[in-house]
């Protein structure tokens, strides 16, 4: 960890397209431009290597899974080794034939694999089919240490849970990314829209509130679609870096690709739990139920 307490982060909004080497180009060229802004710890779009194939249920698209370590860790590796940065690079993960998961690498300055996270919690909705593709994951909740900071890692659905947060919190992280593809469909919007990005954004805000973390949350852009029928997903962007109060202190636009960055100052984690001291106020022996689907079962 730095001696000095503080870090910058970064978060690389960005559109797929269909070329998963064009992807894998662009996001590299994202990391070398934030590494040379001073960012010390860059996270990318959830799956950034493709177009979000959830959307429909399609067996040829378990052909985008690749092995970890595998072409896009180690393309990676060398760039993080070159700027002396540390990446999460989201990946769907090939684990075995028949084995996929959603899975999320931290590569750390040296170039090398640090850390695994597999997003835990899956969702199957309209539009999103990931139980199709994906294997809950079975790694755990973590934190992992690289030389700025300790760094915890959840995906997309993940973000909605507080248990999720808590418990990355309680492993030591003082900064938990959020790599995410969450957007609108197109006929909600009008109607539900706002209503939706505003409780995404606040729910987030709120864990970085109960657990004195940073969070900071890498969504894509654009409109895709699996076929010229579909009516397909818009991507709302406006990723984010918010501080252990909840004060948005970098945002992206809603259709542009861009990086946002944010100093990570980590005594203001112990200042701020001082001051709100949650963690020492929680009542373990009184938590038990947590662990029942609902009620007294």
């Amino acid at each position: 960890m730095q001696e000095n307490k503080k870090f910058t982060a970064a978060v690389v909004q960005m559109g797929m397209s269909k070329n998963t080497d064009e992807n894998l180009k662009k996001a590299k060229s994202f990391i070398e431009e934030a590494a040379k802004k001073g960012a010390k710890v860059i996270c990318l779009p959830e799956l950034f290597r493709s177009p979000y194939f959830c959307q429909a249920e399609d067996i040829t698209n378990f052909d985008l899974a690749e092995s970890i370590p595998g072409k896009s860790t180690g393309e990676i590796g060398e760039v993080a080794k070159r700027h002396r940065v540390s990446v999460i690079v989201p990946l769907f993960e090939k684990k075995a034939p028949g084995l996929y998961f959603n899975s999320i690498v931290l590569i750390d300055n040296n170039g090398e694999i640090k850390g695994k996270y597999r997003k835990m919690h899956i969702p199957d909705d309209p539009g999103f089919y990931e139980k199709f593709y994906f294997t809950p994951g079975d790694l755990g909740y973590k934190s992992i240490p690289v030389e700025s900071g300790n760094i915890g890692t959840l995906i997309c659905w993940d973000q909605w849970y507080p248990e999720a947060a808590r418990l990355t919190a309680l492993a030591g992280a003082e900064i938990i990314f959020y790599p995410t593809a969450i957007g609108w469909h197109p006929a909600e919007k009008s109607k539900h829209g706002k209503k939706q990005y505003e409780s995404w954004i606040t729910v987030q805000r709120g864990h970085a509130i109960a657990n004195g973390v940073y969070i900071a949350a890498a969504n894509r852009i654009g409109t895709e679609k699996v076929s010229k029928d579909s009516a397909g997903i818009e991507f709302w962007g406006q990723s984010f870096i918010c501080d252990p109060q909840g004060v948005i202190i970098a945002q992206a636009s809603s259709d542009k690709e861009e990086i946002i960055m944010a100093e990570i100052d980590l005594d203001r984690i112990e200042y701020i739990r001082r001051n709100w001291p949650f963690l020492r106020d929680r009542r373990i022996d009184s938590y038990g139920n947590i662990v029942q689907r609902y009620g007294d079962e």
